[in-house]
């Protein structure tokens, strides 16, 4: 590939946008994945297990995001950067420098979480916590293969290493969960517990280390062509970058990214501690009791309200490294247009979501999680949550937005009051009021507005760039709220036809007929939004075309009458 042609990757909107549309759609199948092995998972272990489970799950997160967890968004950025100008051999040697950089950090935040369990965790969240340790290792390997190739505006190695990650992590931790409960049958409940929750920890690694063995044989496969590129670099051997210029472009990229996202994602760690603690101390909560509730928060609630956040997950991961190689160019009237585009389509598909899961909480909560003694519990939290589905999408783009541009200290610090402002709410909510499980839920919808806020804000006054509202916000929520009402009242109409014929006003809709209501729901639902979008003229056809498969898309519509 020679420099003219370097020079033109990433142009336009459409190339993001696609790439973007492959990471999201393997995002949702890998949340979807997730959630359908969740619920026969918290059936082996139990709440109580899976709330063991969450908590070491929430504190593994935060030492994964110090150590590796960030490395793709940040490599991803600065290799960009020197491919955008035809750098092969700088590119190179940059990712050389964040293999060493994650063997380092990867095998100290390794050696964190095994020795330093027991202070940062109960004493059974403690022992599986423990279990998770090598995986953060494995990690930073996976995280720096996925962001060099994504630096090469590819999404397609990352979006299935994601999958089959997910895939086997689901395979493993059932069967792990199931073994360890067979084997400890007879004891103590809340050892089965924390042995259930051990096997799944178990299967997190190993999903990691089967992704991790598909991206080296990817890299492999593309090594004689990295050579060749390599082989064609005219950089001056004076602008070779040295082992002290990379340590500092890796750690003044890295570092930043990393405060961010650690501060952003340290609102759970944080929730955890606060409620455990005050629920314990003050309410009179023994640990396994106040662990299984907020596991019913984290480990049900969010897992579910998660997934359509991966549309800005993905989004955010295509969008940095074609922001970076404009922003490198100066080409800021193109920065600003892809902004636009991300935002957009991010809304189109954020907003609608929200609606939906406040909607049809009960039915996706029966299918998912149908334990009789939570399910209630569990579809209020999501009812409570969805709004924050647009918050989260909305400061995770505008996130990435920030780091591609150079602005890399902003998104910390915004993240820094907001979490300030979340525990004080917190604690001033759990000590003075009844709400229980539902104070997380109002910080969490005060966190995520705050940093939505803050870093919209923040995008105006570094790059003067504003989105229109009309287009991206105001039709979107009114296509939404029809699409809602459609929805509930399709919900509502089967669960009124089963509970007539079985003459039982109070019957719990379950099984295939819980199937029938969520999947008659969620059609007339999308029907109703998909010719909403387009009657209003909210989507045009030539953004349809920017999608995975768009053109084939877009003359479909044109059959069914939809576009013109």
């Amino acid at each position: 590939m020679d420099r003219e042609k370097a020079r033109k990757i990433g142009k336009g909107p459409g190339n993001f946008i696609f790439q973007a549309g492959i990471l999201a759609a393997a995002g949702i199948v890998v949340r979807i994945i997730g959630i359908l092995y969740r619920s026969p998972l918290v059936a082996i272990i139990g709440d109580e297990g899976n709330g063991y489970y969450n908590t070491a799950y929430v504190i593994y997160t935060i030492i994964l995001l110090v150590s590796s967890y960030s490395i793709p968004s940040a490599i991803s950025k600065v290799i960009a950067a020197r491919l955008s100008v035809g750098e092969y051999r700088n590119a190179f040697r940059l990712f050389i420098g964040s293999i060493v950089y994650v063997v380092v950090m990867g095998g100290a935040g390794s050696i964190v979480c095994f020795t330093m369990a027991d202070r940062l965790v109960g004493a059974n969240s403690a022992q599986v916590l423990k279990v998770f340790a090598p995986t953060i290792f494995l990690s930073g390997f996976l995280g720096t293969l996925r962001g060099y190739f994504q630096a090469h505006h590819t999404m397609v190695y990352t979006s299935f290493s994601q999958i089959l990650e997910q895939i086997f992590n689901a395979i493993v931790s059932i069967g792990a969960a199931f073994i360890f409960v067979r084997a400890l049958a007879g004891k103590d409940e809340t050892q089965i517990a924390i042995g259930g929750a051990k096997g799944s920890a178990i299967g997190t690694g190993a999903g990691v280390l089967v992704a991790l063995i598909f991206m080296v044989l990817v890299y492999m496969s593309n090594r004689p062509e990295i050579h060749e590129r390599m082989n064609k670099d005219r950089t001056h051997r004076d602008d070779l970058l040295s082992p002290v210029k990379i340590a500092m472009i890796i750690f003044g990229m890295v570092t930043p990214v990393v405060l961010s996202t650690c501060i952003y994602n340290l609102s759970m760690a944080s929730n955890l501690k606060i409620y455990q603690h005050i629920m314990m101390e003050f309410k009179g909560y023994s640990e396994a009791v106040a662990t299984t509730d907020y596991g019913l928060y984290s480990g049900k609630a969010m897992q579910i309200v998660n997934i359509p956040i991966a549309l800005a997950t993905a989004m955010s991961s295509a969008i940095i490294p074609s922001i970076a190689h404009s922003h490198e160019r100066g080409e800021y009237k193109e920065e600003r247009r892809k902004i636009g585009y991300a935002i957009r389509v991010t809304m189109l598909l954020a907003i609608p979501s929200a609606f939906g899961l406040c909607a049809l909480a009960e039915p996706i909560t029966m299918l998912l999680y149908p334990q009789r003694a939570s399910y209630k519990t569990v579809s209020h939290l999501i009812m409570a949550l969805s709004i924050t589905v647009v918050f989260y999408c909305m400061s995770t783009l505008s996130n990435a937005i920030l780091q591609g541009t150079g602005n890399v200290n902003i998104p910390v610090v915004n993240a820094a009051v907001s979490l300030v402002v979340q525990a004080g709410l917190l604690i001033l909510l759990l000590q003075k009021t009844q709400l229980g499980l539902y104070a997380l839920c109002i910080v969490t919808i005060v966190y995520s507005l705050m940093m939505c806020l803050l870093n919209s804000w923040a995008i105006y006054r570094k790059l003067r760039f504003r989105q229109e509202y009309s287009q991206t916000f105001l039709l979107p929520v009114f296509a939404s709220v029809c699409m809602a009402v459609v929805a509930w009242a399709s919900s509502y109409l089967v669960t009124y036809i089963v509970r007539s014929r079985a003459n039982d006003p109070e019957l719990v809709i379950s099984g295939m007929n819980n199937v029938i209501r969520l999947v008659f729901s969620i059609i007339m639902a999308v029907l109703t939004y998909g010719q909403l979008t387009i009657r209003l003229g909210i989507i045009r056809e030539n953004e349809i075309k920017l999608l995975p498969k768009g053109e084939a898309l877009a003359r479909f519509l044109k059959k069914v009458r939809l576009l013109r």
